[in-house]
């Protein structure tokens, strides 16, 4: 069965499985249970799903238990690897019912969302990869931005989940949402590194880095990253939000499906070789704006 042959169940979401309680699952489903959807939970260390009990969720030791209800499963978990494993090898998919729709938010490849829609829709399954940005955060706020692939029937569908995490757009087919994530985390890194590089700089010819971030806030330099990030940069505060480790993953994801589409990506590799030297001289788990740190010790700033 193609994905575009799956029939679109008519009825309401109302009941929502959530794979993996982490940094960004646990506020997720926090905001579904508070929302009024009956919510269960997986996560392979199960304290941290035991924290949504007191919120009336169903808390599940294995992944197929959890699902096997569900009419929308949410994963969040680490990566294309674990993503697969959890739906193929630990038994999740075949525990779904037919029309079971999974919506997919870890940030994969987008190959990986295109065989796990594939193999879902071999059981009667429907896949939406949509990976989002935001952080913790967003996730706590209902402020994700969440961009979603696959059909746009399904997307409808996943509607009223959505909507209670933040904003949703339908960007294509299968592996568009993860395409969309894969940009966001080009421009994310790069400017991350634009922003360390250019205070620097200003620093180390005698300015003072926080005011030369103040004063070109507000012109063309303006930038979210500029403001959050080049705060911390100026506070040398890289306690993890995102980690400098998920940043190269993501890095070396995009330049993986360059490759794949045959897209040339000098900017995006230079700055992958700028992550890796931050994580090999022991910045692996920083903030991603710890990139800082590395680029101030190679001018003799640290």
């Amino acid at each position: 069965m193609t994905t575009d042959a799956l029939p679109t169940p008519t009825a309401p979401l109302k009941t929502i499985a959530v794979l993996g309680i982490g940094f960004m699952g646990f506020p997720i489903a926090r905001r579904l249970c508070e929302a009024g959807f009956t919510v269960h939970a997986w996560n392979r260390s199960p304290d941290k799903a035991e924290r949504l009990r007191p919120l009336g969720a169903t808390i599940h030791t294995r992944p197929g238990d959890a699902v096997r209800e569900a009419d929308l499963v949410i994963s969040l978990l680490e990566n294309g690897a674990v993503v697969g494993d959890v739906l193929f090898q630990q038994g999740a998919a075949d525990a779904m019912r037919p029309g079971t729709l999974v919506l997919d938010m870890a940030s994969i490849k987008p190959a990986e969302a295109r065989d796990h829609a594939a193999r879902l829709s071999e059981r009667g399954v429907a896949h939406l990869d949509a990976p989002v940005s935001g952080g913790t955060v967003g996730a706590e706020q209902g402020t994700l931005a969440i961009m979603a692939g696959g059909r746009a029937a399904d997307f409808e569908r996943a509607l009223p989940a959505l909507q209670v995490l933040g904003r949703a757009t339908h960007v294509g087919p299968h592996g568009a949402g993860q395409l969309a994530k894969l940009a966001n985390q080009m421009i994310v890194g790069i400017t991350i590194g634009a922003v360390a590089e250019a205070l620097l700089f200003a620093a180390k010819g005698g300015a003072d880095m926080a005011k030369v971030r103040e004063a070109i806030g507000g012109g063309f330099a303006e930038s979210r990253i500029l403001q959050l990030h080049g705060q911390r940069m100026v506070e040398r505060n890289f306690a993890p939000r995102a980690r400098m480790s998920v940043q190269l993953k993501d890095m070396r994801n995009a330049l993986d499906t360059a490759a794949d589409i045959g897209f040339d990506a000098p900017v995006t590799a230079l700055f992958e070789s700028l992550y890796a030297s931050g994580i090999e001289h022991g910045l692996t788990d920083l903030d991603h704006s710890g990139l800082f740190v590395e680029l101030a010790s190679r001018n003799g700033m640290s």
